[in-house]
């Protein structure tokens, strides 16, 4: 009865409706943009630099990511492998050899990282397969064929075919030399890993490293980022922390956890001044209802209408137009979201500058959003907060109105 009274008021004064529906509405509409064009673009940085190289959670030698060094690789037992795979959480553990390197090409040189992989570990894990634009991926686990990041190549006027030149330090000193051809090319989201990537397979990198039977990196195949803390702990508590050591991708680049945890914030204080204006505007709707209905409410105090009741039916009304705006702006803002889902924005357009900018974050120059249902039911969470704590303003003056001054008024 109370519901579709309430109902029924709001449309009493359908332009005080209408206008407050409309505050709330573009307020939603604005904020479910940002937040869905935010989380869109952090989710394909991390795809950029997370999946397509480190994966979610690695494990080290103890001291080798603070001094990335041969000699701090590990010896690649196959039991110990098994016992990472084991663990609840982790789909596989993929082995490689990591190594700085100069490369050389007819007069051309320029400093690389090199990888040796397991090509079909590798494909699973970072989808090595799919970056390929020329040439084929390694037919063999032992093909002496280089996959070459398009920036190397460009840089050493390289292509597939050719002959690439590798120089390094190897395993415990030994001297690191050797030629291979370069069988494709391979373009990466991340502007940094394209500009520095080589990859050899696990065998032939070993050879060439004179590291035979040691690896420098574990990569841990894991489902999804959220999962990762958990692998990591579990891995800890089971493992020898003394000798080796087990990173998820948030302590492997804390960078990109502050720069993130930076923008969130930016967002928020946006998000905070559209929720202040939805304020103000539900608020000025609420003032003017008591003042416009104040002989109405006299008369139902009056007449015996308990004040609670009264007070919660007030109350219905501010949330009935609190999500009715709540409503139009989801409708209005859901294909717009779900289009640069589809389409993300290219923000190459704006110029050379704009491009550096986001090299500098290791990401590609687009801004894809992301459609997801907690964006969109936390705003009606949110409206639901305020017209909730709003509703105490009209329950205070129901509580201390008289009905004879309200009635003369």
């Amino acid at each position: 009865m109370l519901i579709k009274l309430a109902w029924r008021n709001i449309w009493r004064n359908r332009r005080r409706t209408l206008i407050t529906s409309a505050a709330v509405m573009f307020a939603v509409f604005f904020s479910v943009f940002m937040e869905s064009i935010q989380r869109g673009a952090w989710d394909h940085m991390l795809d950029n630099v997370v999946n397509f190289y480190y994966g979610y959670a690695q494990v080290h030698q103890k001291g080798y990511w603070d001094e990335p060094s041969l000699d701090l690789a590990m010896p690649a037992d196959e039991a110990f492998v098994q016992r990472l795979r084991q663990t609840p959480g982790v789909q596989d553990a993929v082995p490689r050899v990591e190594t700085f390197a100069l490369a050389a090409y007819d007069q051309q040189t320029t400093g690389i990282m090199v990888v040796g992989a397991d090509p079909a570990a590798e494909n699973a894990l970072t989808r090595l397969q799919t970056h390929l634009t020329k040439g084929n991926y390694w037919a063999q686990s032992d093909s002496p064929q280089a996959l070459v990041a398009e920036g190397v190549a460009s840089r050493l006027q390289i292509g597939v075919g050719d002959t690439i030149v590798l120089l390094s330090q190897g395993y415990r000193g030994v001297n690191a030399a050797g030629k291979y051809p370069v069988g494709g090319l391979l373009r990466f989201g991340s502007p940094d890993l394209n500009k520095r990537m080589v990859y050899l397979t696990l065998p032939v990198a070993r050879q060439w490293l004179g590291a035979e039977g040691v690896v420098t990196t574990l990569a841990l195949k894991i489902p999804d980022k959220q999962t990762a803390p958990g692998v990591v702990a579990a891995l800890n508590s089971g493992l020898d922390t003394t000798q080796y050591e087990v990173m998820d991708w948030q302590q492997m680049i804390p960078e990109l956890v502050e720069a993130k945890a930076l923008d969130s914030a930016g967002n928020k204080l946006v998000m905070l001044v559209l929720y202040i204006i939805i304020t103000f505007g539900i608020l000025g709707a609420i003032l003017m209802m008591i003042k416009e209905r104040e002989r109405e409410f006299g008369v139902l105090i009056g007449i015996g209408m308990q004040r609670l009741r009264l007070a919660f039916t007030v109350w219905l009304e501010v949330v009935f137009m609190g999500l009715l705006g709540v409503g139009a702006g989801i409708v209005l803002g859901l294909p717009l979201v779900y289009y640069f889902h589809l389409n993300p924005i290219d923000l190459s357009v704006m110029g050379e500058e704009a491009v550096k900018t986001y090299e500098k974050f290791g990401m590609e120059p687009v801004l894809p959003a992301v459609v997801e249902p907690g964006i969109f039911i936390g705003q009606a969470l949110v409206i639901l907060i305020i017209t909730t704590i709003l509703a105490i303003y009209p329950l205070w003056r129901l509580a201390r109105m008289e009905p004879v001054q309200a009635m003369r008024a």
